[in-house]
């Protein structure tokens, strides 16, 4: 692997300026989701199953605000595009930590639909900044740096929610994301073609797939925002236009694409339900402190992982990976302290990059170029669905057996996703001669 080409890509200055702010602007939200969690659960005093619901809720908000914000972005620039994130980022997460559990879950509804849209505008930037190789370069170096601050961003967070409290660190969360949007506003990076420093524009084809780039290079730290702000772009223009002309515009789904979207929802599911599974281990033994140890552990592996399958020469089947994701993610139930929790949340995560790399590109392989952008689009939506899913799922289990119930369940379910699926194909595959 040639390492030079990264720093030949940061000698670029629009580039290393991008990055750093988009650094800057994300650190308030890599703290947000383990405050919210012990805000619902500590001060609120209710399960991590209620609390699983919040964090849901959150990703379905940004979900469905995703379109409206990429289309102000396209039509009235970037900087009148921040305002409304910008103001309700302050105003929403002051009121927000004060309200009771049953308001809290409206706010966090809300509170998504106009969260900063930080990761979208860096990736659509790098797009239109570098081109050809440099590209898939330039989302890695992003990729990196936001596993980065998604080490620190959780510690910081902790530290907020037990030495201050939580309701003044989701306070303090909104109005540095609010700053954060102050200073994208300043920078105001390129987001199209035409404007300062931009490239010619890349065909539709060409920047579905630099998306999907930019997202599955990203687990597990961003998945949730990066999947559910993936979705609407793409798949939002196709259902507005299928009508009655479903049949015709869906004749290249097939039993195989199908699986890469399970595929997809699994791989959301285990890193979302994951992520609340450590942070409930940690509360239970008192380590609430050392969750950024972790995080740190589980991010790094990540981002080793992503690199060791980017050099490989062969891919490797997402239904292999996902199923040796599922059957690493169980044994984090027996860890008992935070040393063996960083220990066992390594070989998980060195997974977590290839396999969601692994299952985009399948989708690139198994739809036609004219197809490609609504495909990307319903694996984003499949991504979404199991992140939406994967955290009240752990915390359903997580009240009911313990912190340990919380792994087996979205391990479980998604070796379960992954086996299922080799099954199939293996019998698809012994069928095919007769047929």
């Amino acid at each position: 692997m040639n390492f030079a080409v990264y720093l030949e890509l940061l000698r670029i200055v629009p580039v290393r300026r991008l990055l750093l702010v988009g650094m800057v602007a994300r650190f308030p939200h890599s703290a947000a989701g383990v405050l919210l969690t012990l805000h619902v659960v500590q001060t609120l005093d209710r399960g991590y199953a209620a609390a699983g619901t919040v964090a849901a809720l959150v990703t379905i908000g940004i979900a469905v605000g995703a379109p409206w914000r990429g289309r102000r972005v396209d039509s009235v620039g970037l900087r009148r595009a921040l305002i409304p994130s910008i103001i309700a980022e302050a105003v929403i997460w002051s009121i927000a930590p004060r309200l009771p559990y049953e308001w809290l879950l409206l706010a966090a509804l809300v509170g998504g639909l106009f969260t900063l849209p930080v990761f979208s505008v860096v990736r659509q930037s790098l797009g239109v900044l570098v081109e050809g190789q440099s590209r898939r370069t330039a989302f890695t170096l992003d990729a990196i740096s936001t596993e980065t601050i998604f080490m620190v961003g959780p510690a910081v967070g902790i530290v907020l929610a037990t030495q201050v409290s939580t309701v003044l660190g989701l306070t303090l969360v909104g109005f540095a994301t609010a700053a954060a949007g102050i200073l994208l506003m300043i920078y105001n990076p390129p987001t199209r073609t035409g404007q300062p420093g931009a490239l010619p524009a890349p065909s539709d084809a060409e920047d579905s797939a630099m998306a999907v780039e930019s997202v599955v290079a990203a687990a597990p730290a961003r998945v949730n925002e990066a999947s559910a702000e993936l979705m609407p772009r793409a798949a939002v223009p196709m259902l507005r236009r299928m009508g009655g002309r479903v049949g015709s515009r869906f004749v290249w789904v097939t039993i195989p694409l199908a699986v890469v979207m399970a595929v997809a929802a699994g791989a959301g599911l285990a890193l979302s339900g994951t992520e609340v599974g450590i942070i409930a281990t940690l509360e239970h033994t008192g380590r609430e402190d050392q969750l950024g140890l972790v995080f740190a552990a589980w991010c790094a592996a990540s981002i080793v992982g992503g690199l060791l399958y980017g050099a490989l020469h062969k891919p490797i089947s997402p239904l292999v990976l996902l199923l040796g994701m599922g059957v690493l993610t169980i044994p984090m139930a027996f860890a008992t302290d935070t040393l063996s929790l960083s220990l066992l949340s390594i070989a998980p995560g060195l997974l977590c990059a290839p396999v969601l790399s692994a299952a985009s590109e399948k989708v690139a392989d198994l739809v036609p170029e004219k197809r490609r952008g609504e495909a990307m689009g319903w694996y984003g939506s499949a991504l979404t669905s199991g992140v939406a899913v994967g955290a009240p799922l752990a915390g359903l289990l997580i009240d009911t057996a313990g912190p340990w119930g919380g792994f087996i369940a979205v391990g479980g379910a998604a070796a379960l996703i992954g086996t299922a699926g080799l099954v199939a194909q293996q019998f698809r595959r012994r069928r095919a001669p007769v047929g």
